[in-house]
């Protein structure tokens, strides 16, 4: 039988959707994409245990322009902001950031974005992967508030790893050493609008860098390369290995619209007494006063390095019945332990509690520990 060569038919189509970034990606070498939230979002620079190495030794550089902006403003911004999350944003200052759920009326989770709150009224919801800004659009129909909700042009890249400081100071300036965690600031370089934060998806030391006009992205890349290539930068992408060890969310693969806060450990992130209203407050209130039934959880798993990280859901199984699935599993190089995410009956979610779970390697025993598996206390990111 003749062998049919299908690379040729593999393509980069009008309907998704390329981030100002997307050439540069490409020429700095650039393997492999995946799609979110409408867009080409770079997945593989190559070994991706050395992606992780990159990261958590020096730095990298993350095309996450993904990450799309939901800008709310106008008069009742703030009040509609509230409406949309659980979280208590009454103490939120002008250059703050707050992760946060956006729930629905079941109390269930469409998104948990990064807030950016960048005046009185005025807000960015900073993006994982759905369509919230719909969402958002038609709660306004129906609030009677005065808001303007639109996706702005503003194209996030990561910079993120313990030499990440450095490197933003030498390119803007060393006043970056006092932007604290979780707050941004607007920023001007050299003519090129920015927002920069001290946020990221990687659990390590890092900054966002928003870039608020498109036309500049291939200069913004290089200019950032240039001045930290040989300070330690490498281009890179965001590290599955590194997401896990920290025990991160990820929206579809370890959680969705079924799933609520109180499953995944957030209940901080739920003010269920505050005298605001948001979407979903009663829904959540029953959910505590019931208690969940299923609880987010870290587990281990014995056997040979697992050869890819997994997005796939395998069952876990004990005593002959299904009481959970692993959500995210990966190898991690520098626990030498395969390690995943876990949703699982809560009755069996106790440390030390073990089952098995059917991998594409064969059978293999999970045994429940806590979770982060690495830096629990948050010290790198915070620090």
């Amino acid at each position: 039988m003749t062998k049919i060569d299908t690379t040729s038919q593999v393509g980069f189509g009008s309907q998704v959707r390329k981030s100002p970034f997307f050439e540069a990606t490409q020429r700095w070498g650039a393997e492999g994409y995946s799609v979110y939230n409408h867009m080409y979002i770079p997945r593989s620079f190559g070994d991706a245990q050395q992606n992780f190495w990159n990261l958590v030794n020096d730095a990298i550089l993350c095309d996450v322009a993904v990450e799309r902006q939901i800008e709310i403003t106008g008069p009742d911004a703030a009040r509609f902001v509230q409406l949309l999350t659980p979280r208590n944003l009454s103490k939120c200052k002008v250059g703050q950031c707050k992760y946060v759920f956006i729930t629905s009326a079941e109390g269930g989770i469409i998104n948990d974005p990064v807030l950016l709150k960048l005046g009185e009224n005025h807000f960015w919801l900073s993006l994982a992967d759905s369509d919230a800004l719909l969402w958002a659009k038609g709660v306004q129909i129906h609030s009677g508030m005065d808001v303007q909700i639109h996706e702005p042009d503003v194209s996030p890249l990561q910079l993120q790893g313990p030499k990440s400081r450095d490197i933003m100071c030498a390119i803007f300036g060393e006043w970056v050493r006092d932007l604290r965690y979780y707050r941004c600031t607007e920023f001007d370089f050299n003519g090129i609008p920015l927002v920069i934060s001290r946020t990221g998806w990687s659990s390590e030391l890092g900054y966002e860098i928003f870039l608020r006009d498109g036309a500049f992205g291939d200069e913004l890349w290089e200019k950032i390369m240039e001045i930290g290539g040989p300070m330690g930068l490498h281009v890179g992408h965001t590290s599955t290995i590194r997401r896990i060890e920290g025990a991160m969310l990820s929206l579809i693969t370890d959680m969705n619209i079924e799933n609520n806060p109180f499953e995944m450990g957030w209940d901080r992130l739920v003010d269920l007494e505050m005298e605001a209203d948001y979407i979903g407050k009663q829904a959540l209130r029953k959910i505590k006063e019931d208690g969940v039934k299923q609880l987010f959880v870290g587990v281990e798993l014995d056997g040979d390095p697992l050869p890819n990280p997994n997005g796939k859901h395998w069952p876990i199984v004990m005593d002959g019945d299904q009481v959970g699935k692993i959500t995210s599993a990966v190898y991690s190089p520098r626990l030498k332990k395969n390690i995943a995410l876990a949703m699982m009956k809560i009755e069996h979610t106790g440390l030390g509690t073990t089952g098995t779970v059917e991998t594409p390697e064969g059978t293999r025993q999970i045994t429940v520990v806590p979770k982060p598996f690495y830096d629990p206390e948050k010290k790198i990111t915070s620090g």
